[in-house]
């Protein structure tokens, strides 16, 4: 036993972490030898398939960094959300806006090695019309396409302005036309197949996903031979997941989290993103009454929660545009005022004595201290009259209930908008035939839909400004915060942010 170092007898004795002093070393030998060519994300939600056009995985998010490693968009999204050539390596709008082109890139090809076709490109597009698909109310507007070489040129009515912004987003990713008419959509999610920089390799449900490094992908080489995404729902196991050495980075974890581990050693990086946090009220049930959705706002203190829950980081809003937006307007915010509250519920009948009753529903874990969010905002309500019984559900949940307007009274959402556009925020959240509504009252949709067609910007960005402006007044959503992003990552790594949110293997490299 001499010859055995005090590394081996702790391992001998079954310990995976080195006791240094009270506490535990960040890294054990397991993680320390791990190859270098592999980074492991523990990541906080799966996708609940890998067709990223069609389904409720569509409209989520956190999905997004996922398909954005298999897939391309067809216009790529520089970090601050500029846009920039991608597959589409030429793109714009005619003279007058009322006409789209994009050109396809010489040379790109599909993870089987086939090249990527302008057909592809037609199918892609047509496939995103359809009025079965999660966004077809937005790329409705798509019709007419003309194809001259490797440009398709389509009329873009009614107009949307932000419609080149659109093709970077949500749903907006290229598969390949025939392998996917080959083996139909059941054989598309035993192996999917893009043009992004890493391929699919190995997928346990729920567990984690394996993908191995694209040699022919078209832009900047992939820095990693392999890339795991670990799935890990609650943000305590993500933690230590990066501890004992079996990730590499992570993010959204609490606060307190990500500066107790850059403080131990840890690299990281924490910065506003594109994200808002808000409570999704729907026209039935308890908010119907205007007084009690009104009410639930003036309850609300934002800033005691950015500033006791979230550390300092995240910023209180008042509307569903973050600073990053264009429109933004920091004047719209309605502050905390419980006394306002309970007088607007005392002239519908409620009190703290004789209280009004509801659901609230919040995920736990997939963001910083989204269930103490709720679980503060409960107690704040409970004070003025509300008392609003917590539901805990998974993301996935989520996006198939609201799919199916069945979601609570009230639910806890991130709100994701990579276009920076109002249009993304407001129009796609509060108009009745979006996919992604929860109030389907219908009071703004003569104004929304007179916004969306508007082709003078100053006067578009004035029209949101009154609709913004309606939608606090009248409470028809409840904004909370701007996101702030807390992404963890070993020293060994470099990582550089990105506005929307993404923690994407191409944002990572060797230190």
């Amino acid at each position: 036993m001499s010859n055995l170092s005090r590394r081996s007898l702790l391992r001998l004795a079954g310990l995976s972490t080195l006791a240094v002093g009270g506490e535990f070393a960040l890294f054990d030998g397991e993680a320390k030898s791990a190859p270098a060519d592999v980074l492991t994300i523990a990541y906080p939600a799966a996708p609940a398939a890998f067709d990223p056009n069609t389904g409720p995985q569509t409209t989520s998010p956190g999905n997004q960094s996922i398909f954005r490693t298999i897939y391309d968009p067809y216009i790529t999204q520089n970090p601050d959300l500029t846009l920039s050539p991608g597959v589409i390596d030429q793109f714009g709008w005619n003279e007058d806006k009322s006409k789209i082109f994009l050109t396809l890139r010489a040379g790109v090809k599909w993870h089987d090695g086939e090249a990527v076709t302008i057909d592809d490109v037609l199918w892609n597009l047509k496939r995103l019309t359809d009025p079965k698909a999660p966004l077809a109310p937005i790329f409705a507007s798509n019709k007419n396409f003309v194809v001259d070489g490797n440009t398709i040129t389509f009329d873009v009515s009614p107009w949307r302005a932000n419609m080149l912004e659109r093709f970077t987003f949500l749903g907006c990713y290229l598969l390949p036309q025939k392998y996917y008419e080959k083996v139909g959509a059941e054989g598309f999610e035993k192996r999917p197949i893009g043009t992004g920089p890493y391929m699919f390799d190995t997928y346990e449900r729920g567990s984690f996903l394996r993908l191995k490094k694209f040699s022919e992908y078209w832009g900047r080489r992939p820095e990693f031979e392999t890339v795991v995404f670990k799935f890990v729902t609650d943000s305590p196991s993500r933690v230590a997941e990066l501890e004992r050495g079996s990730a590499d980075a992570t993010s959204d974890i609490p606060y307190e989290e990500y500066e107790r581990l850059k403080s131990r050693g840890l690299a990281g990086s924490c910065y506003p993103i594109a994200d808002v946090a808000l409570i999704f009220v729907n026209n039935e049930g308890a908010f119907a009454d205007d007084n009690v959705r009104r009410a639930a706002v003036f309850a609300i203190d934002k800033k005691a929660i950015v500033e006791r829950l979230l550390r300092g980081y995240a910023k209180p809003l008042g509307t569903l545009l973050a600073p990053e937006y264009k429109g933004f307007d920091q004047s719209i915010y309605t502050p905390f005022n419980p006394a306002k509250a309970s007088e607007l519920l005392a002239k519908s009948g409620y009190s703290p004595s004789k209280p009004v009753e509801l659901t609230i529903q919040t995920t736990k874990g997939y963001k910083p201290k989204d269930y103490e969010i709720i679980q503060a905002i409960v107690q704040m309500w409970r004070k003025v009259g509300i008392h609003a019984n917590i539901e805990v559900y998974e993301i996935a949940k989520h996006f198939e209930l609201r799919a199916q307007h069945k979601l609570a009274p009230a639910a806890f959402y991130d709100w994701g908008n990579s276009t920076a556009d109002p249009e993304s925020s407001l129009g796609t959240a509060l108009i009745t035939n979006s996919a992604h509504s929860s109030w389907k009252g219908g009071q703004l949709d003569d104004a929304l839909k007179a916004t969306f067609v508007q082709k003078d910007e100053g006067k578009r960005l004035e029209q949101y400004a009154a609709i913004n402006q309606t939608v606090s007044d009248n409470a028809y959503i409840i904004p909370l915060f701007q996101y702030f992003q807390p992404v963890v990552y070993k020293p060994t790594l470099k990582f550089k942010p990105h506005v929307a949110g993404y923690v994407m293997p191409s944002l990572f490299s060797k230190a």
